[in-house]
């Protein structure tokens, strides 16, 4: 069963109750205060008057007299005497039963054509009347279905006088009245049940409008959301916790697609960083592989060859072991081990950066730029490992005679250090993987145009470990500028500020 239908029936049972509880208090209302009339038309027939003088009848109507009509009865009595209607008795049907329940005297009631009306059917044992009028509903002796309302009280010498007018006018009131609210509450319930059923329908739209949205989000639009959030209304309210939790689960999604993507990219980049240190490898490895099978070829008997292949093992194993020196270096910076921390003079470092540059190779020129002292927080060895690996980048990637210079400026709050050379430059697909692990911008990954490829991916992975960032800016034929950017050291007095460094 639907909630729409659910509702309407909770609202007609409901209405229906109310409806039956109105019809069912109007008609007792109406039922006693019909009754109370008729009650107080025979009261008014069976309250007494003062009491009749010796020898004189008692006024008509006075229980504890006869009516005046009938005549004072003595203490015998006699055969019954019937009477036409008094003037005093109206339509009503009047007896007076004597103390052994002999009849006395007796009126009928007569309608408006003259003729007379049937009697009530009187019970043997009437009530007992002493303390005052007692009425009861009774029968027609001859009409079955006709009712009258019977009024009892205690006459003289202990008679009884009995008043009865007929409730035909009242039971057709009250079964009219009856008719009248059976018709009423059957068209109030369907006048109900259609308004009922427009108001549900309005009421509950939002929740089609939730039930549509859930359906497109169990599709697999989560970016759905749905209608209708107003903090005054339960639905409303209902609306905007479902968009909250819609907007919480679409991010735990987002999370994990970024997440799985990572995962993707670090897997990719592992694979390709296997089987690049592979190839790195396995030239030096065959280079000592054959070194070791000319030695056991007998060059170890010849004096100019046995020198020849161990300068060049040891040439092989010390750059295997420089290779290795970088890996290590790389997985302990991708691992985010803690670096030095300090205060480090980056022009004080660039000085010395450059010195050693031109001492190790003198056909590059390289300079630094006059500047001011600027202060970075890092590992000085790696900070300096920065710059000889952008400087040795300088010497294999441009010709020699290429001049570089070496800037340090500060830029608000960062630290910036400016590695410029006037060389052939780079292609753009070139630069955007210049600091990729293993990259040569040389296809055939000629050891003449450079070493493994690790050093500027080292530069950058130093550089992120600081909280940095590296970038290079060229173009072909216009030189290359590589830009390291660090966070600025704090100044004296301030938390962190010289004497205060964590080492």
């Amino acid at each position: 069963m639907s909630l729409r239908l659910r509702l309407l029936l909770a609202a007609g049972g409901v209405a229906l109750v109310a409806l039956v509880v109105a019809d069912v208090a109007t008609y007792t209302s109406l039922r006693s205060f019909l009754y109370g009339q008729v009650d107080a038309s025979l009261r008014s027939t069976l309250v007494p008057a003062s009491p009749a003088p010796p020898g004189r009848p008692a006024r008509v109507g006075a229980p504890g007299a006869l009516p005046a009509s009938v005549g004072s009865v003595g203490g015998t009595p006699g055969p019954v005497r019937r009477l036409r209607s008094p003037s005093s008795a109206g339509g009503a049907f009047v007896e007076v039963r004597a103390g052994d329940g002999a009849v006395l005297l007796e009126h009928q009631a007569h309608g408006p054509s003259g003729e007379a009306e049937p009697p009530p059917a009187l019970p043997s044992d009437l009530p007992s009347a002493t303390s005052g009028p007692v009425f009861f509903t009774a029968g027609s002796t001859v009409h079955g279905d006709s009712q009258f309302r019977v009024g009892v009280a205690a006459g003289p010498d202990g008679t009884t006088v009995i008043a009865a007018l007929p409730l035909d006018a009242t039971v057709t009131t009250l079964r009219q009245l009856v008719l009248i609210e059976l018709l009423v509450t059957g068209a109030a319930l369907v006048i109900a049940a259609a308004l009922g059923w427009w108001l549900v329908r309005a009421a509950l739209r939002p929740l089609s409008a939730m039930e549509s949205t859930a359906a497109s989000i169990a599709a697999g639009r989560l970016e759905a959301r749905v209608p209708g959030e107003d903090e005054r209304t339960e639905v409303g309210r209902l609306a905007g916790a479902l968009n909250a939790m819609l907007a919480r689960i679409a991010e735990a999604f987002a999370a994990r697609d970024a997440t799985e993507a990572e995962l993707r990219f670090s897997e990719e980049r592992m694979r390709r960083f296997v089987a690049d240190a592979s190839h790195e490898l396995r030239t030096p490895l065959a280079a000592v592989s054959a070194y070791a099978e000319l030695f056991s070829l007998g060059a170890d008997r010849r004096p100019e060859d046995l020198g020849r292949v161990m300068r060049g093992i040891e040439g092989e194993s010390a750059r295997m072991a420089h290779l290795v020196e970088d890996l290590v270096l790389l997985a302990r910076l991708d691992e985010g081990r803690p670096l030095e921390r300090q205060a480090v003079d980056l022009t004080e470092l660039a000085d010395e950066a450059v010195r050693a540059a031109a001492v190790v190779g003198p056909a590059w020129p390289v300079s630094l730029a006059p500047g001011e002292r600027v202060e970075a927080v890092g590992d000085r060895e790696r900070l300096r490992q920065v710059l000889d690996n952008l400087l040795g980048n300088v010497r294999s990637h441009t010709p020699a005679g290429t001049p570089t210079v070496v800037r340090v400026t500060a830029d608000g709050s960062e630290a910036v250090v400016e590695v410029a050379d006037t060389g052939p430059g780079m292609e753009a697909d070139d630069a955007v993987r210049v600091f990729d692990r293993f990259f040569r911008a040389d296809p055939s990954r000629a050891r003449r145009t450079g070493g493994a490829g690790l050093g500027l991916s080292i530069v950058a992975a130093i550089v992120h470990a600081h909280g940095g960032e590296v970038s290079v800016h060229t173009a072909p034929g216009s030189g290359a500028t590589f830009r390291v950017q660090l966070p600025l050291a704090a100044g004296p007095g301030t938390p962190g500020g010289p004497g205060g460094w964590a080492q």
